[in-house]
């Protein structure tokens, strides 16, 4: 038995050493390949390195300052302008064609679909939302919710519906979840489901007492139970 064993382990030594011994022979064979490709990949993360701190970081830097005008024409409901620009400054629009692979670039697809979505034009509202992707904790359920809104306006309650719960998987807070659940049980009375809408109604008084939209859904809560 002793002898087996060392037999079976001078066998495995011995597969070690013809393994290492191929990898020698294949190193040795394909050295200015081995070298070559890794050369090649050192000069890829270097490019990659430098295309986002030398081109990628100032674009955005140039973005985010073209589209300081543009911000400041939404924040007073100056959709319109903000949009189009004034034939000054730089409009949303003109962000997005300019500065596309950019964050700011980016975020203006946010701001344009809740422009339009302000100007009663939905179907744009729906193009731009849907193209403005986030994972930031607050404008990923926002813009769930505005996409809510203008299916909603659009009369489409089952997709409304469907995007006010997007807003709220991608996460509940103080902030958003209220507004939005508020807007789910108007979205669930529209398409006749009144049980859904008052649970809704129910979880928005139960777990923010404080929101101001708890204060709004008592008289829909007594209305739904009568």
């Amino acid at each position: 038995m002793v002898k087996n064993k060392k037999s079976k382990q001078g066998d495995g030594l011995k597969d070690v050493e013809q393994a290492l011994t191929k990898t020698e022979q294949f190193l040795e064979n394909n050295l200015n390949v081995v070298i070559y490709t890794i050369a090649a990949l050192v000069v890829i993360v270097l490019g990659v390195i430098g295309f986002q701190r030398f081109y990628i970081g100032p674009r955005n830097a140039d973005a985010q300052e073209q589209m300081y005008v543009a911000q400041n024409y939404f924040s007073v409901d100056s959709f319109q302008l903000a949009i189009n620009g004034d034939g000054v400054s730089l409009g949303f629009l003109d962000i997005i064609d300019s500065y596309s692979s950019t964050k700011a670039g980016k975020l203006a697809r946010y701001y344009t679909g809740v422009s339009y979505l302000h100007l009663g034009e939905y179907d744009l509202a729906l193009d731009y939302l849907k193209k403005f992707k986030t994972d930031d904790i607050l404008l990923a359920p926002l813009t769930q919710s505005a996409i809510g809104d203008a299916y909603a306006e659009l009369g489409n309650y089952s997709k409304a519906i469907a995007a006010y719960k997007n807003g709220l998987a991608n996460n509940e807070n103080d902030f958003t979840t209220p507004t939005i659940l508020t807007k789910l049980a108007l979205a669930y009375e529209a398409n006749g489901d009144k049980q859904k809408a008052l649970d809704s109604y129910l979880k928005v008084k139960q777990d923010f007492p404080n929101n101001s939209d708890a204060l709004n859904v008592e008289k829909n809560i007594a209305r739904l139970k009568q």
